[in-house]
């Protein structure tokens, strides 16, 4: 039986920028050619920020209106999942988008270091952000950028404030929280099959260089891969990435070499037990 691998495509984030390179999109139509070359590439997530006209950061839930149309127009199938990070807006703000149901949205369950400022996702933000999800039936993807994230996602599971079984996105190589260390990777994935079953589908990233890194080892250990120009915006020390396509067919070569073939959209909404996609 194949196992296929999901492949997320994180397309913009909060900080890059056109100066890092030119390929991140930045406008909503941007993001939405960026996303559709990515789905034809492989990718069956996109994982989706917006930006303001000057490059920083939004949590306009207009943006997010419009990008989610543009996906679900051209990319028909693909998942949709917002972000509720912190660099684009303060409390509540984080989640303002969250009505318009997307299929996922991203939920840091604790608090950590990041290069320059402490990451802060407080019990009571976490606990409303869990909860706007649940009304608006959006899939929850749990960032854990430390073990202890994982053991909140379970405490938050059988609380009943996540539906189903929880998606655990192992997050390695930010600056000042976890690195790409092997040996904690491993016990992640023990601890998501400990705690959710064996069969419990789980994802990972890696920060910068560390993206291949961490596409490499999910790959070959059965889980699923995140790449894209919001976490590393090169092919190599020397090269630029000319696009987050470009991201999403390395990680579908590594798929390829450990004879996992990449997951479809509609086999990637069966895995994570997503709602039926509905044509418009």
């Amino acid at each position: 039986m194949t196992n296929p691998c999901i492949i997320c495509v994180a397309i913009t984030g909060s900080l890059p920028t056109k100066a890092n390179n030119p390929a991140v999109p930045i406008t909503v139509s941007e993001q939405v050619e960026s996303t559709h070359e990515a789905f034809e590439a492989g990718a069956s997530i996109v994982h989706a920020h917006v930006r303001n006209d000057d490059q920083t950061p939004s949590s306009d839930p207009e943006k997010f209106a419009r990008l989610k149309e543009g996906v679900e127009r051209y990319c028909p199938g693909m998942i949709v999942q917002f972000s509720t990070g912190g660099r684009s807006g303060a409390g509540r703000e984080r989640g303002g988008m969250l009505p318009l149901r997307p299929d996922m949205a991203s939920l840091s369950v604790g608090s950590n270091n990041f290069p320059t400022r402490v990451y802060e996702n407080p019990p009571d933000l976490v606990d409303w952000l869990a909860a706007e999800m649940r009304a608006h039936d959006v899939k929850p993807e749990i960032e854990a950028f430390d073990l202890s994230h994982i053991l909140k996602a379970a405490e938050m599971a059988g609380r009943g404030q996540l539906a189903g079984t929880p998606y655990v996105q192992f997050v390695m190589g930010v600056k000042n929280a976890m690195p790409a260390d092997r040996d904690v990777f491993d016990y992640y994935i023990h601890t998501v099959r400990r705690l959710f079953g064996e069969d419990a589908p789980w994802c990972a990233a890696g920060i910068g260089a560390t993206q291949v890194v961490l596409n490499e080892w999910a790959i070959a250990a059965g889980g699923h891969a995140r790449t894209g120009l919001e976490d590393n915006v090169r092919l190599d020390r020397d090269t630029l990435a000319p696009s987050n396509a470009a991201l999403v067919r390395r990680a579908a070569e590594i798929c390829d070499k450990h004879g996992r073939p990449v997951a479809t959209w509609a086999e990637a909404r069966r895995i994570l037990g997503l709602r039926p996609h509905r044509a418009a």
